[in-house]
């Protein structure tokens, strides 16, 4: 299979054959045995690197406990600078680390690159933000007195991240936990490890040339038993997740354990409403790309298509037609439309989701399979399949991070239609589409989409970072990015001033001596 530059961005993001997995500014230590990273798209491996002990991680958090005490103190706008600078260095390695995304995770390269650009947008979006830390001032009941409140830096954040975005999960958090005056320790998927050492090294340089403490960014690498350490440490107040919502509840658990912070981002069950109002190139377009972008393994995929019935079969038609049109194959190659899984165990889910539904009454309407043969040899590549479905049926219910969709049909108003959006356990993303405003924003309203994204006219996948991305019941109610997601990386602090020679009480209380 042709490397269309592989090897070169490896060289760029000063990768090696062994990479040292645990990592702090530009001090490498490990001493755990060898994760190999093996790409989904050839089978090929693409490097080694080594996972983190109980020791390393030990010596990264002394390193990181000592580099707060001095990154704290540096004014936020100064902060912001470096971030600048790590934007920069960004933009500069754009096309090399989004080819890696590609290779290490299967994601087409345009959303490999588009993965980078959410890096460098959230790297701006701190530098202004650098001097927008503000809190509230308010007035005393007591004369002579003055209230305010305030935002410190937490301490040390804990990052897990899952493969599915590699770099960008991450850079979501890191820019905002760094500009708030946190460092950051992080461990990537086991997944995608090299894709963590490649921002690792990134981060490393900025620091470095700007003569700043090891430990502000810091990478460990290894299974959930790495995440572990994290978890449970009380070193660590806050731990942002990423995955899926099994693996959510035990990270609660075991942080609201010790009193810590956690942000979730865990699974979704994405809706698109169709209702007769609907624009359907418009909802082919929307539902095409969030069906089978990343192959169906974005948290915000759409997985059901909820369509009036007035207007089932004609969507159903064209829908069925615009995925006869997908190319399937290498997503280095811009040409295809749709890369491979993560793994093998992705496509076992697959298949087993596929023949669930059939179990219980589903009609497929595009058959999936399993590709084999030339350019398809590591395993990992599926057909992307529609289902004729019920939101009652149990597979409908969970979420298989894999490219299928099933067709749900609705009558009556739209209050039935967001009725059926809302009747699963997960709430991340959801959409409709409508040219009917009444519509709209009943599905926008407090009785409308119970989702912590909801979008009309566009799909469900795609967040930009200028708002706060997140949803809510199991999928886990955390907020990352835009807006004011930034107050959960900061510990809020109610001051109050006396500037008189007078100590009254609050509330009118007496207490003379």
């Amino acid at each position: 299979m042709a490397d269309f530059g592989i090897q070169q961005a490896l060289k760029e993001l000063g990768l090696k054959e062994v990479n040292e997995g645990t990592s702090t500014g530009s001090h490498h230590f490990s001493h755990g045995k060898i994760i190999e990273s093996y790409s989904p798209v050839d089978g090929t491996m693409i490097g080694k690197i080594r996972s983190t002990t109980k020791e390393d991680y030990e010596k990264v958090m002394e390193t990181a406990s000592a580099a707060f005490v001095q990154w704290r103190k540096k004014p936020a706008p100064l902060r912001g600078e470096i971030i600048r600078q790590f934007g920069e260095k960004l933009r500069e390695k754009k096309e090399a680390l989004g080819k890696l995304v590609s290779y290490e995770m299967g994601k087409s390269y345009q959303e490999g690159l588009g993965e980078v650009q959410e890096m460098i947008d959230i790297c701006d979006f701190a530098v202004g933000l650098s001097r927008q830390l503000h809190g509230l001032t308010m007035h005393s009941e007591r004369p002579g007195h003055r209230m305010y409140e305030q935002y410190h830096p937490l301490g040390v954040v804990g990052i897990i991240s899952a493969f599915n975005f590699p770099v960008a999960v991450w850079a979501w958090n890191t820019a905002l936990a760094w500009i708030c005056g946190d460092v950051c320790v992080w461990k990537p998927s086991e997944k995608t490890p090299m894709c963590g050492m490649a921002c690792q090294n990134i981060a490393a340089e900025v620091f470095t040339e700007n003569n700043l403490p090891e430990g502000i960014c810091n990478l460990i690498n290894g299974d959930y038993r790495v995440g572990e350490f994290l978890t449970k440490d009380t070193r660590v107040p806050l731990v942002s997740a990423t995955g899926s919502t099994r693996m959510g509840k035990i990270v609660a658990q075991e942080v609201a354990a010790r009193l810590g912070k956690s942000l979730l981002e865990l699974g979704g069950n994405n809706a698109i409403i169709v209702t007769p109002d609907a624009d359907i190139k418009m909802t082919v377009i929307g539902a095409v790309f969030g069906a089978v972008g990343t192959a169906g393994q974005r948290c915000t995929s759409t997985r059901r298509l909820i369509i009036h019935e007035s207007i089932y079969d004609t969507v159903k038609e064209a829908i069925v037609k615009a995925y006869g049109q997908l190319r399937i194959g290498n997503p280095l190659d811009e040409n295809n439309h749709v890369g491979p899984l993560i793994d093998t165990d992705a496509v076992t889910m697959y298949t087993a989701a596929l023949e669930k539904v059939v179990a219980e009454g589903g009609k497929i309407l595009v058959q999936g399979g399993v590709l084999s043969g030339e350019g398809y040899e590591s395993g990992c590549y599926v057909k992307p399949a529609i289902a004729e479905a019920s939101n009652s049926y149990e597979i409908v219910q969970h979420e298989t991070f894999a490219p299928v969709l099933y067709l749900l049909k609705y009558t009556g108003d739209v209050t039935n239609a967001i009725e059926l959006q809302n009747s699963v356990a997960q709430g991340l993303s959801s959409a409709i589409m409508t040219n009917n405003l009444r519509e709209a924003e009943a599905f926008l309203s407090v009785a409308g989409s119970d989702c912590g994204i909801a979008n009309v006219n566009i799909g469900t996948s795609g967040a930009e970072i200028g708002g706060a991305f997140g949803g809510e019941k199991e999928t886990g109610g955390g907020r990352e990015s835009g807006s004011d997601a930034w107050k959960i990386y900061m510990r809020r602090q109610t001051n109050t001033i006396n500037y008189t020679a007078d100590l009254p009480l609050a509330q009118g209380i007496k207490f003379d001596l």
